[in-house]
């Protein structure tokens, strides 16, 4: 698939949060407008790789290390491997370089630097560039004209995190939070919508403290959002709990392109465990807002969660109170994950650390119960008239983000009854 010189077939390969779905979506969609393909597979025949990396665990660097192994395999000695997101800020310069990295990019401002500094390698030759930068201030643009990789709109309007949770890294690789202006994302919104968009996602590294360093605040931006004509469909991406105000819920209850679905992190359901790692509320508080949530916007609002396991100082009965919490707060969709510690942060230096084989088996306990949950709130909509935006081959997901299969075209929405679940998929007849 090679044309011109320089130009082929470009790899962009995601890891981690929406906001790297966000970021490759643009990396993707300059790449096309500069003359390249793009696929998000490895295989033979491609000129070039970008991996956009995720670093919240120690799974996810092994997996990115293990991802840039296989690309620089595939490529060969004449393909041009860059790497851009938080596992790229951490690495070293000499190991990015014994891996093959040509390009090493890491967070703020850089996404915008990768597909030129690709296309630039492609037709002169591969030469080591670290192009990272954390001390960019204020917001970057990345503009996106139309999806390349997905159906759905990922928008990026916050970067930055200033909680430091005492068990992350990333506010260490994401810098300080900047918001994008409004009227950038107003404008961003109506291209998007004469594109054919029916569904956008809003994103970023700590989504609800948006527009704290520049005077407006997300609830004043859903509201300026929910007067778009076109726009059918409007996501959030993770909110801390903290950040789901009345005046937020509100907005979201007005809001009638708002898809009734909130990711609420709990991570633990222990007042103690809570404290040490730096949440900002408690069981009680997390309870709470999910309950005012369901009161204010939709009381079959789905509310998904991420659960940390195995924190330092998690008792049994620390334990219990996560899984109690989570059957109080009615969680639907959660993803567990053990606790990894990450040197730099505080909690690696906390004791009270929780033996491999405990955390594995509490893991397992919380999927299990996690499982349940879920299923129990998808089985309340059998029989009930859902809407569906088709993604690809008959597949997608209600507004309750429930994902359903269905008669209709790519990038269609369709009126659907229920008629049967698979597993917690939805199997529905189309109405319309």
């Amino acid at each position: 698939m090679q044309g011109d010189k320089g130009m082929g077939l470009v790899c962009v390969h995601v890891f981690g949060c929406r906001s790297s779905l966000c970021e490759g979506e643009y990396i993707a969609g300059r790449l096309k407008e500069l003359g390249h393909d793009i696929t998000e597979d490895l295989k033979d025949g491609i000129t070039a790789a970008i991996i956009v990396t995720c670093s919240v665990t120690s799974e996810a660097d092994r997996k990115c290390r293990q991802m840039v192994r296989r690309a620089r395999k595939i490529l060969g000695d004449d393909g041009v491997l860059a790497v851009s997101g938080c596992w790229g800020q951490s690495l070293d310069s000499g190991m990015a370089q014994s891996l093959g990295i040509d390009i090493l990019g890491g967070t703020r401002g850089v996404s915008a630097l990768i597909p030129s500094a690709v296309s630039e390698m492609l037709g002169h030759g591969r030469e080591f560039r670290d192009i990272r930068r954390l001390d960019v201030h204020g917001w970057q643009e990345l503009p996106l004209t139309q999806p390349v990789m997905h159906t759905r709109a990922f928008m990026k309007i916050q970067d930055g995190c200033n909680h430091f949770c005492t068990y992350c890294i990333i506010p260490y690789l994401r810098g300080k939070p900047a918001s994008r202006p409004e009227n950038s994302i107003i404008s961003e919104i109506h291209r998007l919508i004469d594109g054919g968009t029916k569904e956008v996602i809003f994103t970023g590294i700590h989504l609800g403290v948006y527009g704290h360093d520049n005077g407006t605040s997300l609830a004043r931006l859903i509201r300026r959002v929910s007067g778009i004509s076109g726009l059918e469909r409007l996501r959030l991406g993770s909110l801390e709990p903290f950040c789901l105000n009345d005046e937020l819920l509100d907005a979201l209850a007005e809001c009638a392109a708002f898809c009734h679905h909130l990711h609420l992190p709990l991570q633990s359901g222990d007042d103690e465990i809570l404290s040490a790692m730096r949440r900002g509320y408690s069981a009680h508080d997390f309870v709470n807002v999910c309950r005012n949530a369901r009161r204010k916007i939709d009381a079959s609002l789905h509310i998904s969660s991420d659960i940390l396991v195995g924190f330092p100082g998690e008792s049994d009965s620390a334990f219990q109170n996560t899984l109690d919490v989570m059957e109080l707060a009615g969680l639907g969709r959660v993803h567990v994950f053990p606790y990894s510690e990450r040197p730099g942060t505080i909690a690696a230096s906390l004791p009270g650390k929780i033996p491999h084989d405990v955390k594995i088996s509490r893991t397992s306990e919380a999927i299990s119960l996690g499982r349940k949950l879920y299923a129990d709130y998808v089985r309340g909509f059998t029989g009930h008239e859902v809407e569906i935006l088709i993604e690809r081959d008959g597949r997608g997901y209600t507004r309750h983000y429930i994902e359903a299969h269905c008669e209709g075209g790519n990038n269609e929405t369709v009126k659907a009854e229920v008629i049967d679940i698979a597993g917690t998929r939805l199997e529905c007849m189309r109405r319309n």
